[in-house]
């Protein structure tokens, strides 16, 4: 089962290299923290607080980009596994009539996510989610 999560919250600090972004359960109340480097959380809170587009597109713009050029459809992320604290996730999109999934960081998939328009859905496995708020 997939539980559709929505971002929260993004934590940049100048202090560390590892950055925090939050996702929260679209209808429910789990919540919880991934760690992602500077640079996708950069791209991710420039999307999120929406500045206007950048004179030139930037590497998730590309990979959008690129996606529709070549006839793909970009239809959600899912977050799938987390192993030793590490998170796996992909970016789901359709190509010749077959949702097919691309193996990516959870960070990218997230900052491709919030750069399509509206949004793309972020799904995570419901394993992920229990094992990710266990307190």
């Amino acid at each position: 089962m997939q539980v559709e999560m929505v971002l929260t919250r993004i934590i940049i600090s100048e202090l560390h290299d590892h950055q925090i972004v939050y996702l929260k359960e679209k209808h429910g109340k789990r919540e919880f923290p991934i760690v992602i480097g500077v640079f996708e959380a950069a791209s991710i809170d420039r999307r999120v607080k929406k500045p206007g587009p950048p004179q030139r597109p930037l590497t998730h713009d590309l990979l959008v980009n690129t996606i529709a050029a070549l006839g793909g459809e970009l239809k959600h992320i899912r977050i799938h596994t987390v192993q030793d604290g590490t998170y796996f996730a992909s970016i789901c999109l359709m190509h010749d009539g077959q949702l097919r999934e691309i193996d990516a960081r959870p960070s990218d998939a997230i900052a491709v996510a919030v750069t399509c328009e509206p949004f793309l859905p972020i799904f995570v496995n419901e394993e992920v989610v229990e094992i990710a708020t266990e307190t």
